[in-house]
């Protein structure tokens, strides 16, 4: 995949992750470029995307909340633990699936 797609296809999924702010900003796309340029696949930044969420999520009920996110650079651990670790496909459909019966207002 080209650059411009990739970085468009990423800061998208980034702009609809939940705990977002929605806005990509200048810093966003370098990183964004960078990653495609180390070769990382989308498939693995929107693993970590998921991944993400799903431990912000899990937190508990009394837990004070958490901020939001203004950068995608908050990804990058999870990012390079994704890359680290490969869990399964399997693993992160069974994440999304549980993500999309949770309320949006989350």
């Amino acid at each position: 995949m080209e650059q411009p797609e990739y970085v468009r296809r990423l800061l998208d999924a980034y702009r609809a992750t939940p705990g977002t702010t929605g806005m990509v900003r200048r810093a966003d796309r370098l990183l964004a470029a960078q990653l495609h340029e180390r070769g990382v696949p989308l498939e693995a930044v929107e693993s970590a995307l998921t991944l993400a969420v799903a431990r912000r999520m899990a937190r508990p009920d009394d837990a004070p909340p958490l901020g939001t996110i203004r950068s995608l650079a908050y990804f990058s651990p999870v990012i390079e633990e994704v890359l680290e670790t490969q869990p399964s496909l399997e693993y992160f459909q069974h994440l999304r699936s549980r993500l999309a019966k949770l309320p949006s207002n989350l």
